[in-house]
């Protein structure tokens, strides 16, 4: 109930039984605190480029562990060391990831180290400078990503709309928007509503919902601010 109360006070005007179906974000104590603590981080004028990363890293991998969460999997039986049968479960095949460069690159490393032998694939778009309009200029996925769960990864989420034109260009390749997760750390209501409105069967996963973001992330996590 405290994630759905959390969800329908902090995003105004979206419809709550397609937002809550399809956006997940931590309620947990704990990553509340690392959230909190991150979400001013990256804010505050004075944080040293260490620290920044330090911090993004950290939320990176919780989100990407929490994505693989969202990944089907199937149950297995292993024998221990000692002897012993153990029920757990594993991945199905057919997973990847997807980054949008620039500012995706930097979760690429935090998904490797979740999942060492996953395969990523790549999308360059950037805005006209006349129209602001996305524009594609480079996409390379596996060959057979159309039968793949994919992990689109963007860390901030403003307007949505180079988000809309990376997911348009994963189903002209044809994946399904339903096989999409797309893992951020950070969302504008505005940006999340697009996305939502434009395709309904994506999940999003994000650690913060507000007004402002720090757009400037790929400049501070990569030194060329």
């Amino acid at each position: 109930y405290d994630l759905f109360l959390h969800v329908v006070t902090t995003i105004e005007n979206i419809p709550t039984n397609i937002f809550i179906s399809h956006v997940i974000i931590f309620s947990t104590l704990t990553f509340k605190k690392v959230n909190s603590l991150s979400f001013w981080v990256f804010f505050f004028q004075t944080t040293s480029r260490g620290d920044f990363v330090f911090c993004a890293d950290r939320l990176i991998r919780l989100v990407v562990e929490e994505g693989l969460n969202q990944l089907p999997y199937s149950e297995c039986t292993v024998t221990t060391p000692t002897g012993y049968k153990y029920d757990g479960v594993k991945f199905e095949r057919g997973n990847c990831g997807v980054s949008i460069m620039r500012s995706g690159e930097a979760m690429e490393q935090g998904l490797r180290d979740c999942c060492r032998s996953i395969r990523i694939g790549k999308i360059l778009i950037q805005s006209d400078e006349e129209t602001q309009k996305a524009k594609v200029y480079y996409a390379k996925f596996p060959p057979d990503v159309y039968r793949r769960k994919v992990l689109l990864m963007y860390p901030i989420l403003s307007t949505g709309n180079t988000v809309i034109e990376a997911v348009r260009v994963l189903i002209e390749h044809g994946v399904q928007p339903k096989h999409i997760i797309l893992l951020s750390l950070f969302s504008t209501p505005h940006g999340a509503k697009s996305i939502i409105q434009e395709f309904p069967e994506i999940t999003i996963l994000t650690t913060e919902v507000h007004p402002v973001a720090p757009t400037h992330f790929g400049q501070r996590y990569f030194g060329t601010d």
